[in-house]
């Protein structure tokens, strides 16, 4: 369990890690770009997630013993209770559908916050 970073900080609801994994650049900013499309640009969302893990992956048919492959993709480490986004100036219902809309594109599970 994340024992930092598992409250909403900034917002009024948040979208929660409930399982660990690496979550990848692509899939938060594909995440970002559902909800921003979904609330129509209208409320504020930070994202509390960074992806400063890089991974390497050495190309198909190489020899071994070349040396470390290159930067495939970045990534961030997500364990089970981090908050990964937080969204404020909407109304719940609006909320927790885009929240929704962005926890299909983790690969981890998640689940709606709010503060109240």
């Amino acid at each position: 369990m994340s024992y930092r970073g598992d409250s909403i900080s900034f917002g009024e609801f948040g979208l929660k890690a409930v399982s660990t994994g690496w979550v990848s650049a692509r899939q938060i900013e594909a995440a970002r770009r559902a909800m921003t499309h979904f609330i129509k640009r209208g409320g504020r969302i930070w994202i509390r997630i960074f992806p400063d893990k890089p991974i390497t992956k050495k190309p198909a048919e190489t020899r071994m013993g070349t040396g470390k492959g290159d930067v495939y993709e970045h990534v961030a480490v997500v364990k089970a209770g981090r908050m990964m986004f937080e969204m404020s100036g909407v109304d719940r219902i609006t909320a927790s559908e885009a929240m929704r809309l962005a926890g299909a594109k983790m690969s981890v599970k998640t689940k709606f916050i709010s503060k109240e």
